[in-house]
């Protein structure tokens, strides 16, 4: 535990974390709105190659210069480059800093034919550490065990579909989705037993995320003023996206505080 405790200690003071220079825009828009740019400066694009240039594939969340968490199912490609910095992914808006991959760690206990199994969750060290500044910086992670509480107003953000069926954005989006407590979330009317202990839920109404959220953070705002990314998007309802009494499902960050330190430690 003392291990964990430093290795997080250190990045948060070495780097600060949870702290953007451009605050996010703290709406309640129904289904998501365009998010203010670089406000959220920890997201970053997880994009394989085409014939055609690269792809967006995955959201995931910078906890520092080296290292970016994500979905362990959103690994399965040869080849990635993350993108930090980003905001339209239509265009270069000459903020953005690409990277390629030096190492993808996925959880030794994660299985592909079981996501709700639990386990859904990925590092990633950058073969170039990310020059931080007003747009790129990390995420605080949440201390072991901690627990985000009932009705918490987090929010998710990505470049996922902007409605069931529909097209992917081109600009980060934003939307916030209220965590629903365990106790509620495992109720047989909403997720029941598909939904573990080491997982957060958030939504379960018209707002949720969807495909191409994958892997980006469910952003809480601590106590402390700071912003914690307590889960990692990992599935919901497909295709519909938004459906009532099915929110969005996270790994619980907190969950595996002691493996990411691990991991950096390690490699």
């Amino acid at each position: 535990m003392m291990k964990v405790a430093f290795v997080l200690l250190f990045a948060a003071y070495a780097y600060g974390c949870g702290t953007p220079s451009y605050q996010p825009l703290m709406s309640r828009v129904v289904n998501g709105e365009d998010a203010r740019p670089y406000s959220w400066p920890w997201q970053i694009s997880l994009q394989f190659p085409t014939s055609s240039g690269y792809w967006h594939n995955c959201g995931g969340t910078l906890l520092n210069p080296n290292w970016v968490l994500t979905a362990a199912h959103c690994i399965g490609h040869p080849t990635y480059r993350v993108v930090l910095g980003e905001h339209d992914l239509t265009k270069e808006e000459g903020y953005e800093q690409f990277r390629n991959v030096e190492k993808i760690v996925v959880h030794p206990n994660w299985n592909e034919y079981c996501p709700t199994c639990g386990n859904d969750i990925a590092m990633i060290k950058l073969a170039s550490p990310a020059d931080l500044n007003d747009k790129v910086q990390p995420s605080c992670v949440p201390q072991s065990g901690e627990i985000a509480p009932h009705n918490d107003p987090c929010y998710v953000t990505g470049w996922g579909k902007l409605y069931p069926n529909g097209p992917g954005a081109s600009k980060l989006q934003q939307a916030l989705l209220p965590v629903v407590g365990h106790d509620t979330c495992t109720r047989r009317d909403w997720w029941g037993s598909s939904v573990r202990i080491t997982m957060v839920c958030a939504g379960g109404d018209i707002r949720s995320g969807c495909n191409g959220d994958s892997g980006g953070p469910l952003n809480c705002k601590g106590a402390d003023g700071k912003w914690y990314v307590q889960g990692i998007n990992s599935f919901g309802t497909v295709p519909e996206c938004n459906t009532i009494k099915k929110p969005t499902v996270f790994t619980r960050t907190s969950s595996f505080t002691a493996w990411i330190a691990d991991t950096m430690l390690q490699y």
